[in-house]
């Protein structure tokens, strides 16, 4: 039974808390939460910050059990999401946190085919998660605020439309608009790592207020090669993506980049802290809010396909996080097959983290064939 939140005392969700923390070691939330600094807030402070940790109280198994709720929340409530921050990034106190950027990557530096051309099939994806600074983050919206955004965005996709490299269309999931799709429509986009899946099964997303109002303010822009792709509305208010078959991993991050700034010169500004970087609902993605991945056949380092285990102590001693090859909780394909990503967001650049994907592939595909 989940906890009731809205009826609960402060001391009884304080205990809450702290049992949590005994309890679900790994909350992060719950391991840096201090009963002192929320009892010397406002009401009305002690309410947002209640917002923006429910998904943890709620969900104890969660990492890191908090979502901002605001663009402004990192800054206002610094002495809660910090320690967090650094815990999960791993960011010793002593280091200050000065997010940098930087996509000047050779064009022709990173391709998986020079380590081996075998590697000219791999399915490769680059995304990053925006939010624009006018309007809450995704969590604190309401209905009428997510239809609005979604408007501003139709708009901008009506321009992008005519652009030579990057026209296509917008699918929407807001019922009775002219870009809505029928529900078939929907799974073969799901079906086809396309489009993201429903969010209402989703019980931290739901603690967290960013799975409300489903499906309405959702979709998502495809360009019409099909290699660049737009999310409306899910964890982030956009999440940008660019996805290739090959090894050209420069031309991956290239398309990336200049989609990214065809987009925002058609809309508001984003979330920016030169602190944290881009701004995001989950502590998790601050900083370049980028994750490049790909998908490798790992036959060995998975015994057969079989267990994950020793692709992901393999993989950390290159800084590189390990799913499964339908993402997060799944297991390993057919043949091994394996999902794998640079762990790091922030305290690193967009470069450095496409040259520790080039580079940390090349070490799990001499591992694999040694």
């Amino acid at each position: 039974m989940s906890f009731p939140f809205e009826n609960a005392s402060n001391e009884e969700k304080v205990a809450k808390i702290k049992a949590i923390g005994s309890t679900h070691p790994n909350n992060l939330m719950a391991r840096h939460f201090r009963a002192d600094y929320f009892g010397f807030r406002d009401e009305s402070q002690q309410n947002r910050l209640w917002q923006i940790i429910r998904t943890g109280v709620e969900n104890p198994d969660s990492q890191m059990g908090a979502y901002a709720q605001n663009s402004c929340d990192y800054a206002e409530f610094e002495p809660l999401f910090e320690p967090m921050i650094r815990d999960y990034h791993k960011i010793p106190l002593e280091q200050e946190i000065r997010q940098k950027h930087d996509w000047a990557a050779p064009l022709s530096s990173f391709n998986l085919v020079d380590i081996d051309p075998d590697l000219k099939r791999v399915s490769m994806r680059v995304r990053v998660g925006r939010n624009l600074a006018d309007f809450p983050l995704p969590g604190a919206m309401t209905k009428a605020q997510r239809l609005e955004f979604e408007t501003l965005m139709i708009k901008a996709f009506s321009t992008l439309q005519d652009d030579l490299q990057f026209g296509g269309e917008y699918l929407s999931l807001t019922p009775g608009l002219p870009q809505t799709i029928d529900d078939e429509t929907y799974e073969n986009r799901v079906a086809a790592h396309q489009m993201f899946k429903n969010m209402e099964g989703d019980p931290y997303l739901a603690s967290g207020g960013i799975s409300s109002n489903w499906p309405f303010g959702r979709g998502m822009y495809i360009s019409n090669s099909g290699d660049f792709i737009v999310w409306v509305g899910e964890e982030d208010h956009l999440r940008i993506m660019s996805m290739r078959q090959g090894g050209d991993l420069s031309g991956l991050f290239g398309r990336l980049l200049t989609g990214l700034e065809k987009l925002g010169g058609l809309i508001p500004p984003f979330a920016h802290s030169e602190r944290y970087g881009y701004i995001t609902s989950c502590p998790t993605n601050l900083g370049t809010a980028m994750r490049a991945s790909l998908h490798l056949f790992l036959p060995k380092l998975t015994e057969g396909g079989h267990n994950l285990e020793p692709a992901k102590k393999a993989a950390a001693k290159f800084d590189l996080s390990v799913r499964g090859a339908g993402g997060e909780h799944s297991d390993a394909g057919l043949g091994g097959l394996i999902d794998i990503s640079p762990s790091a967001r922030l305290g690193v650049t967009e470069t450095e983290i496409m040259r520790k994907l080039y580079e940390g592939t090349s070490a799990l595909w001499s591992l694999e064939n040694s």
